[in-house]
């Protein structure tokens, strides 16, 4: 089924190349505000279902209430998973029942911004501050799942010192441009824009976009066992993107066709692919 588009986002898609023309400086910093401010997407039936069969706690550090999950067998070793951009823990549903035969348990959360956690901002900073406070309540995980954005806020974190040595990427955003140029293409937003946002980001932050990237974090990581999943017609983010970190990195890649961004959570020779990768 096609994700509707929500009605803010249209009306977004009017009005920013009218703004563009208007004022490039009132561009960018709107451009800015709607980077990092994550649309919140009504969950299907199912995933609700997911959410009743969990046990559910919030924990609570530096000002974040985050919104966590868990499933299965509290004595048995746990597969962290992690959704991307405007994403949801339950996302990985369809993953949950075969990790838990597999003898796991599964532990996930709502990101800031995210879902039922607090917050209407948030950054990749902030998502590292919240894997942080994941591991710290239930140690330290057999492996990581995450999809998309996802998958960049857990190699920034392992750059910083998270303990993970396993990971599993699912169709996760790598090149600075790229990730600029997603967002343009979402709001009708022109590359103008995107430069004026990238001397924005530096000015803010003391550092260039792109080091806010997996193509730099993976620079600064060693010893990780690395698995990327990536589709062939992932339109959201081409696969070119899993291709260019697998010329820094020594990870796998498994690539799939006609699966797209997101039915790819829900394949089953994916599960299998991605579970026998944990295993072994």
């Amino acid at each position: 089924m096609k994700k509707q588009i929500p009605f803010a986002l249209r009306l977004v898609r009017w009005f920013f190349p009218k703004l563009e023309w208007l004022s490039g400086g009132l561009a960018v910093e709107y451009f800015e505000k709607i980077f990092f401010s994550p649309l919140r997407y009504q969950a299907p039936e199912k995933e609700l279902e997911c959410e009743q069969q969990a046990t559910l706690e919030e924990i609570v550090a530096n000002g974040l209430k985050i919104q966590t999950y868990r499933w299965g067998d509290a004595n048995k070793p746990y597969v962290l998973v992690m959704h991307g951009w405007a994403g949801r823990a339950t996302q990985f549903r369809k993953f949950i029942p075969e990790l838990i035969a597999a003898g796991y348990q599964v532990v996930g959360f709502d990101g800031p911004a995210h879902g039922k956690s607090s917050g209407k901002r948030t950054t990749i900073l902030e998502f590292e501050t919240a894997l942080k406070m994941v591991v710290a309540r239930w140690g330290i995980p057999a492996a990581a799942i995450a999809h998309s954005f996802g998958g960049g806020a857990l190699l920034f974190s392992i750059m910083n010192g998270l303990p993970v040595k396993k990971l599993v990427n699912i169709a996760s955003p790598t090149m600075a441009d790229e990730i600029i140029k997603s967002y343009l293409r979402a709001i009708n937003g022109s590359w103008k824009t995107g430069q004026r946002f990238k001397k924005l980001i530096e000015k803010k932050y003391g550092k260039p976009f792109e080091e806010f990237t997996a193509m730099h974090f993976i620079e600064h990581i060693k010893g990780l066992d690395l698995l990327l999943v990536h589709d062939g017609e992932d339109k959201d983010v081409p696969i070119i993107q899993a291709e260019k970190l697998l010329e820094k990195y020594p990870a796998r890649l498994l690539r799939t066709s006609g699966l797209g961004h997101h039915r790819i959570l829900k394949d089953e020779h994916v599960i299998t692919a991605c579970i026998d990768f944990i295993r072994n």
